[in-house]
């Protein structure tokens, strides 16, 4: 599908929400081609994803009234709230961070607010990205291993789900209580459950630490838990359709992008140096005649995970991000809002 023809795409009655609905229409920031298309990896059955943002009305900001997305499943579309789009891309979310790195031509709308929460992009990037996005590569991985044929065994699941947790760990810093560096270790070992070779123990050593902070930081851990037991519930079906050289494309995209922020702190969505490789492994150029993952991919993942680790260690970028900039940025957008300068 060209550009044109997305365009006009959207002029048609199954996108008539983006015109009528109270928080979009006059409200939206940006929209933007998402999925395959803005990667460059789109083939011709390939769906259209549509992105974006729109702002806060004056009602919501000035009474706290939540709005967080608009999401059209028929049309694969999803447009975010400003106010929690700003909370995602400060914590370098790779499912919004890259709404803010896509070629200029598939920007379909950008409102005056829009065009300058790009050219502030630069503010969002921080070593959380390694965390964030090194979190949902070792999920894709995960995911990946396990919807092949040769399923991993238990102990190295296990050594995933820890891998997981600890990327987490980075972002809980960051809102719950501190805590000493080796307040919570957790490690694995030999299990106690009959029914498992390795399991993740932990040691902890806290006092006078919050309840409530404690509470929320277990149910995060719970969560991880919990999402690499559905994962295998989903294997047959992708298996069946054939999705592991997809699934594997989107692994080593991830650590692209995410290089990209740690070396040359930019924003990278569309992948056109890398297009011919990522096309290759979608198509199946590393699987093998069973239709799975060859020994040569999996160095590939080895040889991205390395180059994580070093830039990670090395990057210029902060810690966290500039939250002062990032406030004074989103009360400026808000107050304009609210003067009725800008949106409804």
């Amino acid at each position: 599908m060209t550009l044109d023809q997305i365009k006009e795409t959207l002029k048609g009655p199954d996108y008539d929400f983006l015109r009528a609905d109270g928080h979009l229409g006059e409200n939206i920031m940006i929209l933007t081609l998402g999925g395959s298309h803005a990667y460059g990896t789109s083939t011709g059955t390939s769906d259209l994803d549509i992105r974006g943002s729109a702002l806060n009305r004056k009602r919501e900001i000035l009474t706290g009234e939540k709005f967080e997305q608009v999401s059209d499943e028929q049309t694969d579309t999803v447009i975010y709230s400003f106010n929690k789009l700003i909370g995602l891309l400060s914590g370098c979310n790779p499912n919004t961070i890259e709404l803010l790195g896509n070629r200029p031509e598939h920007y379909l709308y950008l409102s005056e607010a829009g065009r300058e929460l790009l050219d502030k992009a630069h503010m969002f990037l921080s070593k959380r990205a390694v965390y964030t996005f090194g979190g949902y590569a070792n999920q894709q991985l995960r995911r990946l291993e396990n919807k092949s044929a040769r399923l991993v065994g238990q102990a190295e699941n296990e050594q995933h789900i820890l891998k997981t947790i600890e990327h987490a760990c980075y972002d809980w810093k960051a809102r719950y209580f501190p805590m000493p560096e080796d307040a919570v270790r957790l490690y694995t070992d030999r299990a106690v459950c009959e029914e498992l070779e390795s399991e993740i123990f932990m040691d902890i050593t806290l006092r006078h630490y919050p309840l409530r902070d404690y509470a929320g930081l277990w149910s995060e851990m719970q969560s991880v838990v919990r999402s690499y037991a559905r994962i295998g519930k989903r294997n047959q079906n992708a298996i069946g359709h054939g999705k592991l050289g997809k699934h594997m494309m989107h692994l080593i995209r991830l650590y692209m992008m995410c290089l990209d922020i740690l070396e040359q702190e930019r924003i990278v969505t569309y992948r056109e140096k890398e297009h011919d490789l990522l096309m290759e492994i979608r198509a199946g150029k590393y699987l093998d005649g069973a239709g799975q993952p060859i020994p040569e991919f999996f160095e590939m993942v080895d040889e991205y995970e390395r180059r994580l680790k070093y830039a990670g260690e090395n990057t210029s970028l902060p810690e966290q991000p500039d939250e002062e900039e990032i406030r004074d940025f989103v009360a400026s957008v808000n107050e304009r809002v609210v003067r009725g300068e800008i949106g409804n």
